[in-house]
């Protein structure tokens, strides 16, 4: 997989003109402007730049797992360092709005270096893209502007300190979107949840468990075709648990089954759901059920 380690290879590869700053590029279209329009295609690549781009579809659909999203208001699409990427030529974006990359080092020394970290819409994949309003849309538009004009202008000693502190307004605003959009979402979230549920069911019933052990959430997600970040929000903003805690439920429900349905010891029941060490089942079952194991069993067979 070929990496590009310079914003100026980076954008040499994609074709695009050169950065005027070594580390950082804003390409903004206004009016009658187009942005540049990058390579039609490329198998998966990386490199070590933030991008923040906004983006309209005019051909081809983008899907999040098997659900289509209208992307015709504008997407705010994320991309963080060593991200990979690719892309193909049947999805046509409108090359109107705009594009803000820069190199991870543009950061140090800044407190937003250690912010951005804080953003998990940078781990996304490009189909969990932010959908903005054209109000919002509008708002951020104006903070790019602002970027621009120190981008353009000769700079001095002030512009990279004016130019973090609009990145870090954007990225504030970009927060408090995301937020609109996971609470927008409650349907969306419930299926999430249900499609979550499905692959534990698939991976429990094709006796996997015992075979592999309890799966990772990255594998869970893999298999629903979104980044485990994002699923992990938005279960964690619809239900208020994480995606650890609902994998934990899962296997607690299916442990209380398997105590009451047969005679299995409990260190059978811990190796039948994936867990390699009784104890550790045990513990678990006590801390979600206020019982042991064994206590569980007793109790509820006299019942």
């Amino acid at each position: 997989m070929q990496h590009f380690k310079t914003l100026s290879a980076y954008f040499e590869y994609l074709e695009l003109p050169k950065p005027e700053h070594p580390m950082f590029s804003v390409l903004h279209a206004k009016g009658s402007s187009f942005l540049p329009c990058p390579k039609e295609s490329s198998p998966a690549i990386t490199n070590d730049c933030y991008s923040i781009s906004l983006k309209k579809i005019i051909k081809g659909d983008l899907n999040y797992g098997r659900t289509k999203y209208d992307f015709t208001n504008g997407a705010l699409i994320f991309i963080g360092p060593r991200q990979e990427m690719q892309w193909d030529g049947s999805v046509i974006f409108e090359q109107k709005g705009f594009s803000i990359n820069f190199h991870e080092d543009f950061l140090v020394g800044t407190e937003l270096a250690h912010q951005i970290k804080k953003y998990g819409f940078f781990s996304y994949s490009v189909h969990e893209a932010l959908h903005l309003s054209p109000k919002e849309e509008r708002q951020l538009e104006i903070i790019v502007e602002n970027i621009e004009v120190e981008y353009q202008n000769n700079q001095d000693a002030f512009s990279k300190e004016i130019i973090i502190s609009q990145l870090s307004t954007l990225l504030k605003y970009a927060n408090r979107f995301y937020e609109r959009q996971f609470l927008n979402r409650k349907q969306f979230s419930h299926n999430l949840l249900e499609q979550f549920t499905n692959q534990l069911n698939t991976y429990f019933n094709e006796g996997l468990l015992q075979e592999k052990g309890v799966p990772s959430i990255n594998h869970i997600a893999k298999k629903m075709f979104v980044s485990q970040r994002y699923l992990s929000d938005t279960l964690k903003k619809e239900t208020g648990k994480t995606t650890n805690e609902h994998l934990q439920l899962y296997l607690i429900n299916e442990a209380k089954n398997i105590l009451l349905k047969t005679n299995k010891s409990i260190s059978e029941v811990a190796y039948q759901l994936g867990f390699e060490y009784p104890q550790y089942f045990s513990r678990l079952f006590k801390k979600l059920e206020s019982l042991s194991p064994s206590k569980y069993r007793e109790k509820h067979r006299l019942n």
